[in-house]
């Protein structure tokens, strides 16, 4: 990430919350168990923490 005295490229947010929730419902309406909806969730939460660091997000709250 970004050093704190640092300002994020323009056009990039400065600040991104993620809430998640949905992941046992999403994996219920598949017919997978809920487990295999909280791993997807975590990998899509990996792949935007990565997102967020490249992009030159200063802070990500993660609400899960």
């Amino acid at each position: 990430m970004t050093a704190p005295d640092e300002a994020a490229p323009a056009g990039v947010p400065r600040h991104v919350g993620v809430i998640m929730d949905g992941n046992g419902r999403w994996a219920a309406a598949r017919g997978l168990p809920r487990f295999e909806g909280h791993r997807r969730g975590l990998e899509a939460l990996r792949r935007a923490v990565r997102a967020a660091q490249e992009l030159g997000v200063r802070c990500l709250t993660v609400y899960s």
